[in-house]
């Protein structure tokens, strides 16, 4: 076992090198001499010789999904097995352990058929941990991919299970990983009285931090309660700036399948709360939107499928603008774009057809309803943005304190 160990330490370390050192690129001048790639970002998960000594010896509840791989493709989890390491239990979020259920769908307790392992739902009846799913584990390790939009639930999985760690005197090593939309912050903050899954704590839509960071700030500021505080340790990215770009190698859910999608995202979530569809039921989710009633120029059907057992506009004809032909590098903007929303809210509204279908949810997509009574009252795009720059401001000042990387 410990021939085998060693060896497997040395491959991961191996490819964990490999994949940070870059590729050499050859001088424009023709010369023999190369120059060396700036090192892409990696998450902390692929330089295990880091992290492995936290966790000898230790019983560990992993709070892992899909995205919790190593440089190599494994599946963390089987790599701490192969390791010998002693993995009691897995906690999965919102999409499951594989990442294949709807969005919102209850996510079942079960046992994992490739490791045999119980897996204990977080997304269901219960979405923490409770004493007794704890009782044997004497660490909770978090590693899961985040697209850095306050509505994706991940973080707030990671709220609840700093919660009941705090409460039942267990650490959480937080693997870090890069935020592909780490590099701006914007949106409303969230307002006390609209606290949902979709929203927990009181920063803006897009937040500007590492699952790392959000778990720092989470402690720091008391946002578990009742005076709890996590025995907290987060395991950093290597390379990583809040200016570097990140291309996600694992989808993060079954309706953000590529980079365009991620960034794409933060916008159009809000439509969720209209009665525009964003592409669930299609091969294009989140990367293109529409309505049957709106003269647009590109249509979609949006169809049953994975990740969509019953989408929004099932089997109708929605017109709409696809935004799938530009490169995904196009949209990584630093800005929420409002112009989607206050485009398509004049369309329908002026023919008469009901725009915030669910305007509760809206509201808590946005963390207060403000935005939605400066659309429906006509409010410009720079008179909503001015609406929170003042909280904005402060919330940046705030994140000084937590930031791991530049």
């Amino acid at each position: 076992m410990a021939k085998v160990y060693l060896l497997l330490c040395f491959f991961l370390t191996f490819a964990a090198n490999c994949f940070k050192s870059g590729a050499p690129v050859a001088t424009t001048d023709g010369a023999e001499n190369i120059s060396i790639a700036p090192a892409p970002a990696a998450p902390a998960a692929y330089v295990p010789e880091d992290y492995l000594p936290k966790l000898a010896g230790k019983r560990l509840g992993m709070v892992v999904n899909q995205t919790s791989t190593l440089a190599d493709g494994t599946h963390l989890v089987d790599t701490l097995l192969a390791l010998g390491q002693d993995v009691r239990r897995i906690f999965a979020p919102e999409h499951g352990f594989r990442g294949t259920a709807d969005a919102g769908a209850k996510v079942k307790d079960g046992v994992d058929v490739t490791t045999g392992l119980p897996i204990r739902s977080l997304y269901g009846s219960n979405k923490k941990p409770t004493r007794e799913d704890l009782a044997d584990v004497d660490l909770i390790v978090f590693d899961i991919q985040d697209v850095g939009a306050r509505f994706y639930t991940y973080i707030s999985t990671l709220h609840y299970v700093m919660e009941s760690a705090a409460r039942y005197g267990k650490p959480v090593l937080v693997l870090d990983r890069p935020n592909p939309n780490g590099h701006y912050v914007d949106g409303p903050l969230r307002k006390s009285g609209y606290e949902s899954f979709v929203g927990l704590d009181p920063i803006p839509v897009v937040h500007g931090l590492t699952v790392g960071e959000y778990a720092r700030m989470v402690n720091g500021e008391g946002w578990l309660g009742e005076g709890l505080r996590c025995a907290l340790d987060v395991q950093p990215c290597a390379d990583y700036t809040h200016t570097t770009p990140y291309e996600l190698p694992v989808p993060p859910s079954p309706n953000l399948p590529n980079q365009r999608s991620i960034y794409l995202y933060p916008s159009l979530c809000f439509f969720e709360g209209t009665a525009l569809s964003v592409g669930r039921g299609t091969d294009r989710q989140f990367q293109l939107y529409g309505h049957p009633a709106l003269d647009a120029p590109d249509t979609f059907t949006p169809r049953p499928g994975p990740g969509a057992a019953d989408p929004k506009l099932n089997g109708t004809l929605c017109r709409g603008y696809d935004l799938s032909t530009e490169p995904a590098a196009s949209y990584r903007i630093d800005f929420l774009d409002l112009g989607p929303l206050l485009q398509t809210y004049g369309e329908l509204t002026a023919k008469d057809v009901a725009f915030f279908t669910r305007p509760d949810f809206f509201d808590l997509l946005a963390g207060t309803d403000a935005l939605r009574l400066m659309i429906e009252r006509g409010a410009t795009e720079e008179e909503i943005r001015a609406s929170w720059a003042g909280d904005l401001s402060a919330y940046r000042m705030l994140r000084e304190r937590y930031l791991l990387y530049p």
